[in-house]
């Protein structure tokens, strides 16, 4: 399964890192990993941190899928409102989710501070503006919920907006504590991290096949090119193309589209460099980064894959500049450096997929479905690192693939 075209940003931002070999002889351990994205990484850096032997296998190179196409903006909000939540899974849960994802944050916070590299993890505002004046009632529940709850959100009007900003909006919701974060780097470093704390690696290692143990505590067995692995406990994280697999029936996947501009001399009309988004779906959302360049996204489509279409791409790259120029006219000379397509999963009540799997016993998966998938990820490694030492996790119900 493609999962981006065109020509991605991130990769160009680390010159040189890590190689793994291929697994070339049959292996034992107590965890096997599959999947060197951002979930597999989180993972197994968080299992690394007890100790427990664990080995990571990735079909192509870490970090090489969604990581690479992914536009590392990191918030507490989800795609889904707060009130959303509320309505569809009762207000105690929904404000239960939207703090633990603001705790996933400083978590991340922590753990990227001890990596050997930075990750770009910097703090950041968050801007949700109401698209159209007919979306500011709702946006201003979705304000006085937040407050309810002592989220650290503040309302900003009309002309306190254009103030800040050279563009006018008729409300929106500024938010502290969010981040904004280099996805690949992030993968690298962990992965790293882990590999040094005594996680086994291997790229290019594609698991064939599976035989699930039959028995309650017995091993389970995964063939490679070169051999098998025998494993007490098997994580999947292996993103959009799990869904089948893993039995999940709430999931679709989309295609979304992304541009990285040139690097721009003068960010000062882009107050605080706050991460802006809207309340329109599928919004189009923006943020910079540490060599002043814009990133923005959107135009999401109801299709599966990423376009293989030159043309198109760069018909969507050229909207999303529009937009960009829209916001900030007073940025002169914009121009795309880099441009892609990339599919993404999303979940149809907004929840991701991480947990046990519903028949096999230490079978479990870390799917980061949605629009807050580092986030979700920071959750599920923890998730499923508790249920792994303990057998038990407060929030895995919450997160379980037969919800």
């Amino acid at each position: 399964m493609e999962l981006h075209s065109g020509s991605l940003y991130w990769p160009t931002t680390l010159k040189q890192y890590p190689e793994y070999p291929k697994l070339d002889q049959p292996a034992e351990c107590d965890v096997l990993i599959i999947g060197g994205g951002e979930a597999g990484a989180q993972m197994a850096h968080r299992l690394s941190l007890y100790n427990i032997d664990t080995i990571l296998v990735e079909k192509n190179t870490v970090a090489g899928g969604s990581s690479s196409a992914n536009t590392g903006l990191l918030q507490f909000a989800n795609d889904k409102m707060l009130t959303s939540f509320a309505k569809k899974l009762g207000e105690d849960k929904a404000v239960k989710f939207y703090k633990r994802c603001l705790k996933a944050i400083d978590d991340l916070e922590v753990y990227t501070r001890n990596l050997e590299f930075s990750s770009d993890f910097i703090r950041r505002k968050s801007l949700f503006y109401a698209s159209s004046r007919s979306d500011v009632k709702k946006l201003l529940k979705e304000y006085e919920m937040l407050r309810k709850h002592r989220f650290p959100v503040s309302l900003l009007q009309p002309h306190e907006i254009s103030t800040f900003f050279p563009f006018e909006k008729d409300l929106a919701i500024l938010s502290d504590l969010d981040a904004e974060i280099n996805p690949f780097k992030l993968v690298v470093a962990l992965i790293r991290e882990a590999h040094k704390n005594g996680v086994r690696v291997y790229e290019n290692t594609e698991v064939l096949g599976h035989e699930f143990a039959k028995d309650s505590g017995g091993t389970h067995t995964f063939r490679t090119p070169k051999g098998t692995i025998e494993a007490k406990h098997v994580i999947y994280c292996t993103g959009y193309a799990t869904a089948e697999f893993a039995n999940i029936k709430k999931a679709v996947n989309n295609r979304s589209y992304a541009i990285v501009t040139q690097p721009v001399k003068d960010l000062s009309s882009w107050h605080e460099r706050v991460l802006i988004w809207e309340t329109k779906q599928p919004y189009l959302y923006m943020r910079t980064t540490p060599d002043n360049r814009i990133v923005a996204g959107g135009l999401d489509e109801q299709i599966k894959d990423p376009t293989d279409d030159p043309g198109v791409l760069r018909e969507k790259g050229d909207e999303l500049l529009r937009l960009v120029r829209e916001h900030f006219p007073v940025i002169p000379d914009l121009a795309i450096a880099h441009e892609w397509s990339a599919t993404f999963g999303e979940s149809r009540d907004g929840l991701p997929f991480m947990g046990n799997h519903p028949k096999h016993e230490n079978v479990f998966f870390l799917l980061g479905y949605g629009g807050n998938g580092s986030v979700y990820c920071t959750i599920g490694a923890d998730i499923i690192k508790d249920l792994i030492l303990y057998g038990y996790s407060p929030d895995s119900a919450l997160t379980a693939l037969d919800r």
